[in-house]
């Protein structure tokens, strides 16, 4: 790569880091080319060469979020084999996040929601599909292993799960406390961990452990 291209390439780095962090902050409706142009000391048009228009900039932004977020989901998998320690380092990726002062991007996103371009609210719709089928099947692993008890399909507690670490992020920046997280995400895996007695009702199944209720 010449010179003059990577300068190019760094400087669109630059612009996403930048533009990363307002979102984060302020949401994607909360900043604008002049916030990024301002930061890093150049102008409008040297944005434009980068990202045409705001649109595009919030393409970027998303499909570099979630590309980064699913080789951390690979890099989970990777350090740990079992299903409740991997549920405890999904929720402390949004935990890092926090202690940035910061928020879930697609969160923030997903609050504008109807306000964004149409392929920003696919690449956002597409962000937390993936989410889901990586906690889902995660979930149904544990489940058959016995470390893991819910009941339904495992898609609708991973639903449960973003949904409870979302809104615990909201709740904590409100509050400046990174407590209520950690809290907020121990209780809700609490009840998804089995203890002995409760891998041993799931084995028995429910008509087993209703008949033992009845004796």
């Amino acid at each position: 790569m010449k010179r003059g291209e990577v300068e190019r390439v760094d400087t669109a780095t630059q612009i996403l880091d930048v533009a990363e962090r307002l979102v984060q902050v302020r949401g994607f409706n909360g900043f604008s080319y002049a916030d990024v142009a301002a930061e890093l000391k150049i102008t409008k048009a040297a944005l434009h060469y980068h990202f045409a228009g705001k649109a595009e900039l919030g393409d970027a932004l998303v499909a570099r979020y979630a590309t980064r977020f699913a080789e951390a989901l690979t890099q989970v998998e990777a350090r740990t084999a079992e299903a409740p320690a991997r549920l405890d380092a999904y929720a402390d990726l949004y935990l890092d996040v926090l202690r940035d002062q910061r928020m879930c991007l697609c969160g923030m996103m997903a609050a504008e929601y109807s306000t964004l371009p149409t392929s920003m609210q696919e690449g956002i719709v597409r962000f937390f599909d993936d989410n889901e089928l990586w906690l889902a099947r995660i979930l149904e692993k544990g489940r058959e292993e016995g470390a893991l008890t819910f009941v339904g399909p495992p898609g609708e507690t991973a639903r449960m799960i973003i949904s409870g670490l979302e809104g615990a992020m909201l709740v904590t920046r409100l509050f400046s406390d990174i407590a209520r997280f950690q809290n907020a995400a121990a209780h809700l895996f609490s009840g998804l961990k089995s203890t002995p007695a409760r891998s041993a009702r799931s084995r028995r199944g429910p008509k087993a452990v209703s008949a033992a209720g009845r004796g």
